[in-house]
């Protein structure tokens, strides 16, 4: 270790640093190929085939050409994927009822929180009904 200076050291871990960040890469096109809705069989293999046979060049010009759809593919999963969160949290806070109907908690005690700050129900009213519902 005495004998191999710092720069030496640096320059390694940076070359370290850039084959990953190229694997990275790598697999973030492949994945993005696949994921297109826009390209049919023949272009996600013909893709595929560049980006394998001639990596630097394919993943270069793959960015050139697609790269702006890239970013427009990860926003519209993110999107899908927050809205299956919320449909299964929103589906998760039903609970079935003892006619066999989803009762929805949540809805109710929302409900309930309108019908109190319209001044419907008092506020006794309000914690009787809520203690009832969450029992």
């Amino acid at each position: 270790m005495d004998d191999y200076p710092l720069l030496n050291l640096f320059l390694t871990m940076l070359e370290f640093f850039l084959f990953v960040v190229w694997f990275f890469l790598l697999f973030k096109i492949i994945t993005d190929i696949f994921r297109s809705h826009d390209l049919g069989g023949w272009g996600k293999a013909g893709w595929s085939v560049l980006i394998i046979v001639l990596p630097f060049l394919g993943v270069f010009i793959y960015l050139i050409a697609r790269g702006k759809g890239m970013a427009s593919r990860d926003v519209e999963q993110a999107r899908a994927a927050d809205a299956a969160f919320k449909a299964y949290i929103k589906d998760a806070a039903a609970t079935p009822g003892s006619n066999g109907v989803t009762d929805n908690h949540v809805e109710d005690l929302a409900k309930l929180v309108d019908l109190r700050a319209q001044g419907a129900i008092t506020e006794v009213e309000f914690q009787k009904a809520k203690d009832k519902l969450l029992a």
